[in-house]
């Protein structure tokens, strides 16, 4: 168990980090609102719990004593993270403005994020976003990134992460392919189809199209004579006809609802990755990025509740 730590020790070391800082008692004692004889008798207390001498008085100047230079250190580590708190606090509490800047994936930012701005602004209207949208994966540190919604969990030291809902990886084709190609009924038929692939613009490696067969998970890359690098790219070729494809079913929903894709192969779907809001750890008390950050939470949990569009 952890010794408490006394009010007479803290204010001990507070009153001792001032006396080092500024050089005086008096000094000190100004700054705290106190007297200097108070000053003075916190730090002496101070100095008899310890037992050493943190500061050498003369009638001329204050020196601090090797053991009262190595507190002085450590007390103002102490105090920084005190003033931290506070500030957090007074920050979670402040109402949210200022500009948000969001970083995501064209289909998540199209059919997640996107949908979702007008409620929040109208919750918060004294928060402007900016809302950038990329296939290419994006260092928020660097870029000034707020928070950034991707998908699955891409480990960094620096971000925090919250998961937000998962989603599922299905293929689908247009209806027109299928009346003409057939419908396949087992993923080894897709290498009998013309199929449409994504590459990743970070990587450059094809996306590797993941079924779920009996109790296993598997993966394959089927060859694809149309080879797109955005996955809007791929869902726009899968709707002319361009063949079967793997997107996100949240992606392919408004076009499944306006029968421009079919759903294929729906018994091999898999839920895979979930997404992930991502954000740096200086950003952790920014009122905005809370905001937001529960805004997603509700919205997506409901837009991925929402039954599947009929056909």
């Amino acid at each position: 168990m952890m010794e408490q730590i006394s009010l007479d020790r803290l204010t001990g070391l507070v009153a001792f980090a001032r006396v080092a800082s500024l050089g005086s008692f008096t000094a000190a004692a100004r700054s705290l609102s106190v007297s200097a004889s108070a000053v003075s008798k916190s730090v002496q207390r101070l100095e008899t719990t310890l037992g050493v001498t943190l500061l050498t008085r003369t009638t001329r100047a204050l020196t601090l004593t090797p053991e009262g230079r190595d507190l002085h250190e450590r007390a103002l580590v102490l105090l920084r993270a005190v003033d931290e708190i506070e500030q957090s606090v007074i920050q979670a509490r402040a109402e949210p403005s200022g500009v948000l800047k969001v970083a995501a994936s064209l289909p998540i930012g199209i059919h997640v994020l996107a949908p979702s701005l007008p409620s929040f602004r109208r919750r918060f209207p004294r928060v402007q976003v900016d809302l950038r949208l990329s296939d290419r994966f994006v260092d928020l540190v660097e870029d000034g990134i707020d928070i950034a919604v991707r998908l699955g969990d891409l480990p960094d030291s620096r971000l925090l992460s919250r998961r937000l809902t998962p989603h599922v990886l299905g293929c689908f084709a247009s209806p027109a392919y299928l009346a003409e190609r057939g419908v396949p009924g087992h993923p080894d038929d897709v290498h009998s189809h013309d199929t449409v692939s994504l590459r990743f613009q970070s990587s450059g490696q094809l996306f590797r199209w993941p079924f779920r067969i009996g109790e296993r998970d598997i993966d394959m890359a089927p060859p694809s004579a149309i080879v797109v690098d955005a996955s809007e790219a791929l869902i726009a070729a899968l709707v002319a006809g361009g063949g079967i494809g793997v997107c996100a079913s949240f992606a392919a929903a408004p076009h499944v609802a306006r029968g421009e894709l079919v759903p294929v192969l729906e018994a091999f779907s898999v839920s895979r990755d979930t997404i992930t809001a991502v954000w740096p750890q200086s950003r952790r008390s920014n009122p905005a990025v809370r905001a937001f950050l529960a805004h997603l939470q509700r919205f997506s949990s409901a837009l991925m509740a929402s039954p599947p569009a009929k056909i």
